[in-house]
């Protein structure tokens, strides 16, 4: 469940309600004790690096998809970008 913050620092945060498992939780836990950090500063670095390492997989496959149908006959040189 997405609920709008009321944080009355930044109105563009929202709060995400998650249940995970015992491991899970004592694994970030101790994570965040270990950096001094707040569990819930923790796990949105957390899931903005999962989102991160999401998007490169998926320009990799993107790219990957543009080799295949690269023609380089079509292809422009440097100096007729520039």
């Amino acid at each position: 469940m997405i609920t709008k913050s009321t944080n009355m620092k930044t109105q563009m945060e929202q709060t995400i309600n998650i249940v995970v498992e015992k491991t899970l939780y004592t694994t970030i836990h101790e994570i965040a004790e270990s950096e001094g950090l707040p569990l819930s500063i923790l796990i949105r670095d957390l899931l903005n690096e999962a989102l991160e390492l999401r998007e490169d997989v998926l320009l990799a496959q993107f790219a990957k998809n543009r080799e295949k149908t690269f023609d380089n006959s079509k292809a422009l040189s440097h100096e007729e970008v520039w």
